[in-house]
């Protein structure tokens, strides 16, 4: 649950003093922060790319073919920890502690996964890496709220996304070339060197942030609010464990079905009094908001995965083309979020998630035509630009709504629920068609003597997150709040009188 507003602490929204409300997002008080803050997200979406192209060489080279995957799953769960620890800190104490000790962790999970001699440690890192990334996304969506006012939430947020989107174009091919040219060791060490020229720039406006003085509670409010954030971070836990478990229940012979019916129930029940109430129920206004995060991730990046991977085994294209699929999707994905920033209210919240949804749905529905029907492969391609559109209409979307639900002592943890909404939807989701990719692969291998992947396998992906994208599209709606029921006028003395 959110903490009320009867808190030890505060942290007060402060713009810089002397900044205009209507000033751009690049105007001399907003330039440093926004430029460390974009920096940050940057630098975190980058080592995440980064990994996906070196770990079959460090895999390779530390002999970790066993803990392939949990160096992927492993910081995803832990991401979970953190913005909930992130969340709890920052509605308490404002987001500057968070902030610089989410930068810490981030810092040294690079360092020990940049020093790694084997494969354990190396995941050890990605692990703490992980805590830090996840608090760190959290604590920086606080920052936005704190010092910049809500008519440029729009344009920071399309600016986020961008930050996001181009180390899809320049990691991958970076992290080869450093893996190539010096050692795997410096895709991890050398984005150290520029955390921190980053975190510095963000500091002077942390300065402005000032705690409003303390309300009296009480010894057995402050007690009760301690025992709330713990609770929090052990439903985070246990929601971060079922990810693992969903994750590794491939993995088991015998009982590998129960164990993933059985995390998806857990990380149901453990993500409850993590988000909003009413966001299972797809609650009008900032449950849905929520919600329509974690479908639009899921449907997205459950079919992401696969379409290269589709591309590759049934059309014989090279890894390299079937890839620039997936940059086509950022260029449109960096392309709709500007668009979406410069329309500003023009295009209402609601419109822009019943456009992108939609968008969404339309091209994993292409790809699963594509794949049943033998189509073109340029028509899941043209697809795919539709989605990345699509996602770049809505993302920035859900995170201003998100803070404009929200008061000063509850941004903390609907940040971290918007968040974690995002990690746990494309987590299940991955998870989910994993294990359909490989039951109707090993059911396909044992009917047909053909070699490669059978087409069924891919269609079974496709229509899941299909099936998913249309829940999004049912639930898009919804992210307005319910409307007053709309009053009569009377006649006879021009006011409005309520049914």
């Amino acid at each position: 649950m959110p903490m009320t507003t009867d808190q030890a602490t505060t942290v007060q929204r402060s713009a810089p003093a002397s900044a205009p409300e209507a000033a751009g997002i690049l105007h001399r008080h907003y330039l440093l922060v926004m430029s460390g803050a974009c920096a940050l997200v940057f630098l975190a979406a980058f080592e995440s790319l980064a990994v996906t192209t070196i770990m079959p060489l460090v895999s390779r080279e530390l002999n970790g073919a066993g803990l392939y995957a949990l160096a992927f799953a492993g910081p995803l769960a832990t991401g979970v920890i953190g913005m909930v620890a992130a969340g709890n800190w920052s509605d308490r104490r404002g987001p500057v502690g968070p902030l610089y000790a989410s930068v810490a962790m981030f810092v040294l999970g690079l360092l020990i996964a940049g020093t790694a001699g084997s494969m354990a440690v190396l995941v050890a890192g990605r692990l703490v890496q992980g805590l830090g990334g996840g608090a760190m996304t959290v604590a920086l969506y606080v920052v936005v709220a704190r010092v910049y006012p809500p008519v440029l939430h729009p344009k920071i947020f399309a600016a986020f996304s961008a930050a996001w989107v181009i180390p899809s174009l320049v990691g991958p091919f970076a992290a080869g070339i450093v893996a190539q040219a010096a050692s795997w060791h410096w895709v991890f060490l050398g984005v150290v060197g520029l955390v921190v020229p980053a975190l510095l720039m963000i500091v002077p406006a942390l300065r402005g942030l000032r705690p409003a003085p303390a309300k009296a509670d009480g010894p057995e409010s402050s007690a009760n609010e301690k025992r709330g954030s713990y609770g929090r971070l052990a439903w985070a836990a246990l929601a971060a464990l079922a990810v693992l478990g969903l994750n590794l229940s491939s993995h088991v012979p015998v009982a590998g079905g129960a164990l993933a019916t059985a995390a998806v129930v857990i990380a149901v029940i453990a993500v409850r009094p993590l988000v909003p109430p009413g966001t299972l129920l797809a609650r009008r206004g900032l449950p849905s908001v929520i919600l329509a995060r974690g479908l639009v991730s899921a449907a997205f990046f459950g079919a992401e995965v696969y379409l290269p991977y589709l591309l590759v085994e049934r059309y014989d294209y090279s890894p390299t083309f079937a890839g620039l699929t997936l940059t086509f999707g950022a260029l449109a994905w960096a392309g709709a979020s500007a668009v979406q920033g410069r329309l500003g209210t023009k295009l209402s919240h609601v419109r822009a998630m019943r456009i992108g949804s939609a968008m969404v749905l339309a091209a994993v529905v292409l790809a699963l035509v594509t794949t049943v029907l033998g189509w073109p492969a340029v028509v899941a391609i043209a697809g795919w630009i539709s989605a990345g559109g699509g996602m770049g209409l809505m993302y920035p979307r859900l995170s201003v709504m998100t803070l404009a639900l929200s008061t000063p002592d509850t941004e903390g943890f609907n940040s971290s629920a918007m968040s974690i909404a995002d990690s746990l939807g494309g987590a299940l989701a991955l998870a989910t068609t994993g294990i359909v990719f490989s039951s109707l692969s090993i059911t396909a291998t044992a009917t047909t003597t053909a070699g490669g992947v059978s087409g069924a396998s891919f269609a079974g992906v496709f229509a899941l997150t299909a099936a998913i994208a249309v829940v999004a599209v049912v639930v898009a709606p919804r992210v307005a709040a319910r409307r007053k029921p709309w009053p009569d006028r009377n006649p006879s003395s021009g006011q409005r009188s309520c049914r």
